[in-house]
């Protein structure tokens, strides 16, 4: 869904900064070269398009998996890197070890070359950022926490503690060009908390709120019942020299929508679509099909959520779906 509402095109960049197992990442991949996982070796003019597409991950075991599939989407080359994104001040220390740039340099060097300033690691230039971050457990490490707007209170003074996904919210904002967008899954609270005003008015400061999909509580099952929805902005841009425009505003529509069937049942387990048989029913790549509503499976389901948001946003003549 996020990956068909965001539309990336190919020779855009387009990173996922919690990358976990990398679905964003390789759903991006089929998007842009037009096909799934194949056998054969990929054209070159995909080679180049494909090496724009980056994941990172502080989890190391998930990143072998990860960066595992992206070689198989992929060219034999993979841009998913293990470092602990929130701490970006110490990837210095990760980087000069020896093993470590041996099997992630070559990513490493293309991740450079999208840095504002060449001396730090703090902001980017890319177009499309697609993230799930995780939402247990608060940041308590000072030295992190000052890095961080969204470390201090209205008095300006650091918090003792922070929100991971908080933190995730302005240094996934960071990442982007201006003109930019973003999909980010995050707790429900974030959005309606009282507490949390400061924190939706930071993001609407920094960039255009183009939709809120609120999802279904049995989404993330078994691993989390926690109720989500999908924040998605367009970071502010009036230059037209610089990237896509997105013209600050105070007041601008904004799409909703709400998944009803996700997929799964109240277990976590998926419910797939069957046919008349009462068999499961497959896709034209064989696959099964899962019953939902977030997109229509290229036809398959009825009234996708992101085909809706294409229509609204075509339009609304955002500079992503003239």
């Amino acid at each position: 869904m996020c990956v068909k509402m965001l539309n990336p095109k190919a020779g855009e960049y387009v990173i996922d900064t919690a990358a976990g197992s990398c679905g964003f990442p390789v759903h991006t991949i089929f998007q842009i070269t037009g096909h799934l996982f194949q056998n054969t070796d990929i054209l070159e003019e995909e080679k180049e398009n494909v090496l724009k597409v980056f994941g990172i991950d502080f989890d190391e075991k998930v990143v072998r998996v990860a960066r595992t599939l992206n070689l198989i989407a992929g060219d034999g080359n993979t841009n998913v890197l293990h470092l602990n994104n929130l701490d970006y001040d110490r990837w210095n220390e990760t980087i000069g070890n020896r093993e470590w740039l041996e099997v992630y340099g070559g990513g490493l060097k293309r991740l450079e070359a999208l840095r504002k300033d060449p001396n730090s690691y703090k902001e980017f230039n890319f177009d499309i950022l697609m993230a799930n971050p995780p939402f247990a457990g608060d940041i308590k490490e000072s030295r992190i926490i000052h890095k961080y707007d969204l470390g201090y209170n209205e008095k300006n003074k650091p918090k003792s503690k922070v929100g991971r996904d908080i933190l995730f919210i302005e240094r996934n904002l960071n990442f982007l060009k201006p003109g930019g967008r973003m999909a980010i899954v995050l707790p429900q609270g974030r959005f309606n908390n009282t507490s949390d005003k400061n924190i939706r008015e930071y993001i609407s400061e920094k960039a255009r709120i183009l939709a809120v999909v609120g999802l279904n509580v049995n989404t993330f099952k078994p691993h989390t019942g926690t109720k989500t929805s999908v924040l998605f902005v367009q970071k502010w841009n009036d230059d037209p020299k610089v990237d896509s425009l997105c013209p600050k505003a105070k007041d601008y529509p904004i799409f909703f929508a709400v998944s009803e069937k996700s997929g799964k049942d109240n277990s976590g387990e998926y419910v797939f679509v069957k046919n008349g048989n009462g068999q499961p029913k497959l896709d034209k790549n064989s696959h099964l099909i899962i019953d939902h509503d977030l997109h229509n499976h290229d036809g398959e389901l009825h009234g996708g959520i992101a085909e809706k948001f294409i229509e609204w946003a075509k339009k609304e003549k955002l500079s992503f779906w003239k």
